[in-house]
This record gives structure tokens, sequence and C-alpha cells, in this order.
């Protein structure tokens, strides 16, 4: 049967077949259920479309989040083999070289999960390579998001939940590692230990409480089990759950550029594109890490042997993440005081308990610091480029440098026998390069990204250089700039343009003094110091006069392989030479605004 046809606005229509019912999809009665209970339906319909924008820097949380999801799926596989127990048994396992040796049952069988479980070695090390990712992902991710501002309102919460999230990683990772109860484990278990004796009056009581007694006890192994398996992964989940119901509510920030304001998302939605890219992002995680489990040793447990009390490992090292508060152990001066009949290690107090505080404690405080100085309460939904914000990028500088010497230091024993130095060299080396080497970095990534400041706006107003050289009839060379892509030149001073705060009048009109002239003081004082020497973008003012006195001069011209071009303003040039009449230069002009 034909379907109905349209001629010169009248319509002869055939009589419809009788209809014959769709056969309903499976599973959609269900569906059809638990909509009508739920009302589930028009909610997720909504969801399903909702825009991502799409950009490499933010697959960095994606790979924190299949990292974990990883870490889950290997953690249920090692939990159904491993014993979370330090009751001493005898090792008769395939491993000859410990094969009699009295250890504890944990270790028992993290050595029957290395050489007697099938792909028992393989999780084990996916297990630990995902850990690392996890962490490492998250660092970088977070350091994305303060370096771009998109820990600005309406963000600071989740940035607070970020902040947790990777605070609870790096106890987690901690408590996993310690569980197999081999040497090198042990000796950090005993570093933990003694942060523990260093809190004054409590000390004792809290490593008493915690390992069942004196060091090492019989619990903490049970203990920690339950912490790495239960507690934390419970926290880590409903705070990764938390986190990605604000990035929905709030909306991904995205990078400037033409057509992407603070009023809406220039990307794909989550259904069907999002999810199909995200679900082959997994898969790829999933398979690096498999790789790397499967070639690259990490944890030889085997090696280390059960954990002795009496003994420590030659050369121990943590893993990266907990290496920078090692090397603040290492680092710190040997102070001690006795206060009302009790010692206090300020030596390992202050870098095992302060370090951490300090970090965490700064970094949750920073967003609201930033907008107390610069007096901005809107809320951003486009990220800056750290050039844009140079004592932003100065400050995060200083505090990455401060955190990598401090992880170099906790290797100052390597780094010695190495390299054939006293390790007395290496810790005073260390000491002054922790307190001089943040500063130095503060300076110097500020003053760049105040060059970068100055490249884009020469950039937007003079255009990029050609290479080509030309000759004025007077002898005198130039060179051709060509003006830049308009989409370039959006996102080059898509910004905003930032003047310090001003201290307001001392009194009013009735000569009332204002209350709290001295916070407004300082607040200025920081607000100059925050904008000090930040250099404007161009105007549109100087970008047409620009424009005219590369045109008026001679400097514009069309023909540069079939581009337009015009001579930097800042060279003084003419243009000139066989190939380059002036009629072609009088007739062309300069496209710098954008």
């Amino acid at each position: 049967m034909s379907a109905p046809t349209t001629t010169s606005g009248s319509t002869s229509a055939v009589a419809p077949a009788a209809s014959v019912p769709k056969r309903p999809m499976k599973g959609a009665g269900a569906v059809t259920w638990l909509d009508e209970r739920l009302g589930l339906g028009g909610l997720a319909k909504k969801q399903l479309r909702k825009v991502f924008p799409d950009h490499w820097s933010f697959m960095l949380g994606e790979i924190a989040l299949w990292s974990f999801v990883i870490l889950l799926l290997t953690g249920v596989f090692l939990s159904l083999w491993f014993k979370p127990s330090m009751a001493e048994v005898e090792y008769m396992g395939s491993y000859a070289e410990l094969r009699g040796l009295h250890m504890s049952e944990a270790y028992a069988t993290s050595l029957d999960l290395s050489f007697d479980v099938r792909g028992g070695l393989l999780m084990r090390q996916m297990h630990h390579w995902a850990a690392n990712l996890f962490l490492a992902s998250m660092t970088i991710h977070m350091l994305r998001v303060f370096f771009t501002g998109a820990f600005r309102k309406p963000r600071e919460l989740n940035w607070i939940i970020g902040l947790a999230l990777l605070q609870l990683g790096i106890v987690e990772g901690f408590a996993g590692y310690s569980l197999p109860d081999d040497l090198l484990s042990g000796t950090g278990l005993r570093i933990a230990e003694g942060i523990m004796r260093s809190v004054p009056v409590v000390g004792s009581y809290i490593s008493f409480f915690a390992f069942g007694g004196e060091f090492p006890g019989d619990d903490i192994i049970p203990r920690l089990y339950v912490v790495h398996v239960l507690l934390l992964p419970g926290l880590l989940l409903g705070l990764i759950a938390a986190h990605m119901l604000l990035l929905v509510y709030h909306k991904h920030t995205q990078w400037p550029g033409p057509g992407r304001t603070n009023n809406n998302v220039v990307g794909f939605p989550l259904m069907p594109v999002y999810m199909a890219k995200a679900g082959g992002f997994f898969f790829i995680v999933f398979g690096v890490t498999a790789l790397m489990g499967a070639l690259l040793q990490i944890n030889p447990i085997w090696m280390y042997g059960p954990y002795n009390p009496s003994q420590v490992t030659a050369g121990s090292q943590p893993d990266w993440y907990m290496g920078w508060l090692d090397g603040g152990l290492r680092l710190m001066l040997p102070w001690e005081s006795e206060l009302f009949g009790y010692t206090i290690s300020w030596n390992v107090m202050i870098p095992g308990l302060g370090l951490m505080g300090l970090l965490f404690g700064v970094l949750g405080a920073y967003p609201f610091i930033e907008r107390w100085i610069t007096g901005d309460k809107r809320e951003h939904h486009l990220l800056e480029r750290p050039r844009n914000q140079p004592t932003r990028t100065g400050f995060g500088a200083a505090g990455v440098t401060a955190y990598g010497l401090l992880w170099i230091a906790g290797g100052n024993d390597v780094i010695a026998t190495q390299f054939s130095l006293s390790i007395n060299t290496v810790i005073v080396f260390m000491r002054f390069a922790v307190i001089i080497g943040p500063v130095l970095a503060f300076i110097i990534a500020r003053r760049w990204a105040l060059s970068l400041q100055r490249h884009d706006r020469e950039l937007v107003l003079h255009g990029y250089e050609t290479g080509v050289i030309v000759r004025s009839p007077e002898g005198s060379y130039s060179e051709i700039h060509a003006p830049i892509d308009p989409s370039r030149a959006y996102s080059l001073t898509t910004h905003e343009r930032r003047v310090p705060l001003e201290v307001s009048a001392s009194a009013d009109a009735n000569g009332v003094a204002a209350p709290g002239r001295g916070k407004e003081r300082i607040r200025a004082r920081l607000s100059r110091f925050w904008y000090a020497d930040e250099v404007p973008k161009p105007t549109t003012a100087e970008i047409e006069e620009a424009a005219h006195h590369a045109q008026h001069n001679g400097h514009g011209a069309d023909g540069l392989d079939g581009r337009e071009r015009h001579v930097g303003i800042e060279t003084g040039g003419f243009v000139g030479g066989d190939d380059w009449s002036s009629s072609e230069s009088d007739s062309s002009s300069s496209s710098a605004k954008r």
C-alpha cells in the first residue's frame, strides 16, 4: 500500500491497512514498571542528553575513576586467598628460598598468591600498579584544577572533596602495602608507630590501641585489613559519588574559545557519544594496567622476607606518594624538648603530622583566600590559562618544587651511595634546597607567565613571525608578520583585565570612620602584589591602532602564500624589494583585530 501523496496543495489519501501491533522490546515491561513507580524516565532522559566538553586534560579524572574500578575488581580477587592474620606459621609453599621459615600467615598467603594461585601474581601487581595510577592521576588532576582555576565559585566544595579523596587515597595506599607483612612494609609500620608516639601525652596510648600492645603486636594487620577493604573504600565510593553529582549539577568547566561562555557548554551529549568514549577509555586503562602488571615487576615481597622488628631493609623506600613525608622526616633537625615530664619529639611530629596537615590545610583554604584577595565572588565556568594568573601559577610551581625536593630527600641514602657522597652533605644541601628552591620556583614561574602574557599580546597586535625577511629601499631589513587565526586570537584575549583593589575612603560624608580599615589595607596590598606587573590584554583601540599603523607605514600586504601579512610594528622597517611593490602594500590591510 502506498503512502499518502500531495499534489498542488491537495492530498489524495489511500485508505491505510490495518495496523499491526508492534512487538514489545525485551525488558520494556520491567523498565515501564520501574518508571511508573519511581518516575526516573524523565530525569534519566534529561541527564543522558547532558553535554560534556571535550579536552584531553579532562581525561585525568577519568583515569583516576577507572583505576579505582580496577582496584575494586582486583581487590575482590585478592581477598579470596589473602588471610589477614599475624599468627605464626611455617611456610611450605613453592618458593624454595623461604620454605621452612616461620612467618605470619599474612605473609605466607601473600607468597601463595604470588607463586601458587593461578593469576595471583598478575592480580597482585595489577592491584599495586592501579593504586599508583589512581594516586598519580588524582594528583595531576588536582594540579590541573588548581592551575586553571577550576576550583573557583561554585566549585569550592568539589575542590575540598577532591582533596579529601586524595588524602584518603594516600592512607588507603599505605594500609594496602602494609598488609603483606614483609620486611619493607613492616619498616613503614615502624615509622608510623614512631609518628603515633610523637603525639604529646597520648602518643603511647594511640600506639598501644592501634597495635594491640607493644609494637608490632598481633592486631595491626587484621585492623588494617578492615580499614583497607571496608572503611576507606566505602568513604571513597561515597565521596566519588558526591564529586560526580556536583560535577553534573554545576556543569563541567570548559576551555575558552569561540562560542563558549559562562552560560553554555560546548561538547558532546552523555549518551551515546560520551558514554561510548568513556567506556572505551576504561578498557584502555584496564589494558595498560594489565600490561604493566604482566611486564613490570613491583613490590617483590619474596625478596624482602618476613618482617622482623630487629631488621631493616637497606635502601628501603616507600611508594612514591609517601616519599615526601619520609623525606621530611630525614631532613628535620633533631629537635626535642621536655614539658611537664613529657618528651616532645618535634623532629618526628612536625614532618610526620605537620607536613600533611599543612599541605591539605593550605590547599583547602586556598579558594577562599584567593577570592578574598581578589574580591571576585562571581561564578566561573570557563577555565583560565596558567599564564593569565601568574601569581597563582608561581605559588603552584613553588608547591610542586617543595614536594619534589622532599620526595628526593626521601632517597638521600640512595643518592649518597650511588654518587659516592657523604650523606651528611646530601642532608645539609637538601635542607637549604627545600627552603630556597620553592622561592626561586615562584619567581621564575611568575616571570615566565608574565613573559608569555607579553608574547600573547604581541601576537594579537602584530601577528606571528613568518620567517620572511624583506629589504627596504633604504637598505634596512624587516621580518614579515602574518595575523593569527581568529579563533586563536579569541582564545588569547578572552580573559578579563584585572586591576588591584583600592582602599575605600577612611570616613563617610558625615565624618564617621569606616570600620575594618586595617583589614582593607592588608587586602589592598595583597591585591597589588597579586596583580603586580600583570600585562593587560590589548584593547580594541590598541588593536585598531596597530592595524592602522601597519597599514599607514606600508607594513601590510597580501601575497605571501596567499595569506594576509604585515611587518611587525616593533621592527620599524618598510616593505620593499624587487618582489614587493608599493601598490600591493598600499592596497592591503592588517586584520589584527579579532
